[in-house]
């Protein structure tokens, strides 16, 4: 009885010091609920558990991370390694605040691993725009403004946008609005949105251009390339992106950071998707 209870003591410990936060868990049926509007069969729930890999996502929440240090943590927990270059070119006047631009190319670790860099390395005060899906993890919400890419767009977004923008803090932005593709054969972007330069620009925001060197799984891309054969217009793509960002354990990525780009050198006789086709293109040259 006497081991019995100091493993029990022990376990107990251990949970503390992790957390143990129940309430940051997630439950994948209650989100499809709420999205779909609708109960979902019980055997339906159960193969989007395991799908998403529900349990594993949860032992990691429950360790009850925040912010930062969640970002940081969740990667040393996939043991992803990210190898970062060309920090020391973000150099602005005190005070400015910047728009961080970068590529998408793995939709879920890469927004993490930037995060792990910019506010926890770095110390950066900076907030993400996202898939309203990750505001389901609590331990995030806080840095995040939603984006809802299941429905019709938020008829708050714009007000929201031009708070964000004028907030004092950094922000992190993926221009394309999704991840990464294959086009002409190659893993890239597609047109970045124009609305990052016009509002940094209004904002008085540096933008610093970011190049994330990474791809998901050939699934991935055979998948959406089916899609779009097909003409479905659902991206179903998206709903693979938690296995992708299970099957990115134990990778090693490369992140490299452009030299910021002043509001005075935003050049706005050219329109502002131009100006974000240049700075994409910036971002891909580093």
């Amino acid at each position: 009885m006497n081991i019995l209870r100091d493993c029990y003591i022990c376990t107990h410990k251990k949970l503390k010091k992790m957390g143990n936060r129940q309430d940051l868990a997630i439950s994948i049926g209650e989100i499809a609920s709420q999205k779909t509007g609708k109960n979902l069969p019980r055997f339906i729930v159960r193969w989007l558990e395991k799908f998403f890999h529900q349990d594993m996502i949860n032992e990691f929440l429950t360790r009850g991370y925040e912010g930062a240090e969640f970002c940081t943590k969740c990667l040393e927990y996939l043991d992803i390694r990210i190898e970062a270059s060309g920090l020391e070119n973000i150099i602005v006047p005190e005070g400015a605040k910047i728009t961080f631009a970068s590529n998408h190319p793995l939709g879920g670790a890469d927004g993490v691993a930037l995060i792990s860099i910019l506010a926890g390395q770095q110390g950066r005060n900076v907030k993400l725009l996202v898939n309203d899906f990750l505001m389901y993890l609590k331990a995030l919400a806080p840095m995040c403004i939603p984006v809802n890419k299941m429905g019709g767009q938020s008829r708050s977004l714009p007000q929201q946008m031009k708070e964000m923008y004028a907030a004092d803090c950094d922000i992190l932005i993926f221009p394309s609005g999704k991840c990464s593709r294959k086009y002409d054969g190659k893993i890239q972007d597609p047109k970045w949105n124009k609305s990052f330069v016009k509002m940094s620009k209004d904002s008085g925001r540096w933008i610093v251009p970011i190049h994330f060197i990474g791809e998901n799984s050939k699934r991935f891309y055979r998948i959406d390339s089916i899609c779009r054969k097909l003409g479905i217009k659902f991206n179903l793509a998206m709903m693979f992106l938690p296995d992708e960002l299970h099957r990115a354990q134990h990778k090693t990525f490369k992140v490299v950071f452009g030299k910021p780009i002043s509001p005075d050198e935003l050049d706005m006789t050219k329109t502002p998707l131009l100006l974000a086709q240049e700075i994409r293109e910036t971002a891909y040259s580093l």
